[in-house]
């Protein structure tokens, strides 16, 4: 029989759809289930102790209620902090989202990276490691915004950003010292690849942008890669833990790309 089981995906709110949409582009027969906690969103401005808490509790709730073959905190900022407890407390695969540093420093001329996440991702000494571990011979600069991660909710409700807002955001990266060597931009936040034409018209020309979404993807096929799935097309259902008129609002839009109905948790 086929394996109707799902993956699931797990965000603070619809950031985590950059990364659902290549992984659905690698495995069109993959059943979604879209996760977001948009009644304890944003993640990025809350302290680590309650993202702690709430994350593993949160997600053991959701694999009891659809049993999914295989977990993804599509967030960077609960990726960072909660991790480990996930998947201690879980017994299936647990996909994590790290900042793209490694690919930045490979790609970058000037040797001058921006790390663009939330307060809470650019803070973490994981982020420390990765540019010790991966660019040692690079300037790294980071900026924590909090709030890219609303106006990328905001556009999928049908508000998209002006230009100004985005740019003045940008500005916290290249008005720091150095800034204007900058040619490679890292999006530590699921929630920026949403924005990224916005950003790419008040950038300077050259600048590129990358993020960890096709990775995970491959990740992701890679670890489900023999399973059956389901002949029949796939399911996407969409999950929040607060279904209010916001919710309502982004959940219509979605429609369009296949999912159902929201629901509550």
């Amino acid at each position: 029989m086929a394996d109707d089981r799902p993956i699931l995906f797990f965000d603070s709110g619809v950031g985590g759809l950059s990364v659902v949409a290549p992984t659905r582009a690698l495995l069109p027969q993959a059943g979604i289930v879209y996760a977001a906690d948009s009644a304890g969103f944003p993640y990025g401005t809350k302290s680590e102790t309650e993202i702690a808490a709430r994350v593993p509790a949160l997600l053991g709730r959701l694999v009891e209620r659809y049993r999914p073959r295989l977990v993804v905190i599509a967030c960077n900022t609960a990726s960072t902090i909660a991790l480990p407890a996930v998947r201690a407390a879980l017994d299936l695969p647990v996909v994590g989202t790290v900042p793209a540093i490694k690919p930045a420093a490979e790609t970058s001329v000037t040797r001058t990276i921006g790390v663009l996440g939330t307060e809470a991702t650019v803070r973490q000494p994981y982020v420390d490691d990765l540019a010790a571990r991966f660019a040692g011979d690079c300037t790294v600069l980071r900026h924590g915004s909090a709030a890219l991660v609303e106006l990328a909710e905001a556009a999928l409700a049908g508000d998209p950003p002006s230009h100004d807002r985005v740019a003045a955001e940008l500005a916290g990266l290249f008005g720091q010292p150095g800034g204007q060597r900058i040619d490679v931009i890292v999006n530590a936040c699921t929630h920026f690849p949403l924005l990224v034409r916005e950003m790419a018209t008040v950038t300077p020309a050259g600048v590129r942008f990358v993020d960890g979404g096709p990775g995970i993807a491959r990740r992701i096929a890679h670890l489900t890669e023999g399973q059956d799935w389901p002949n029949l097309p796939p399911v996407h259902r969409l999950v929040f833990t607060r279904l209010d008129a916001r919710e309502r609002r982004i959940a219509a839009g979605l429609a369009a790309q296949g999912f159902d109905l929201p629901e509550s948790l």
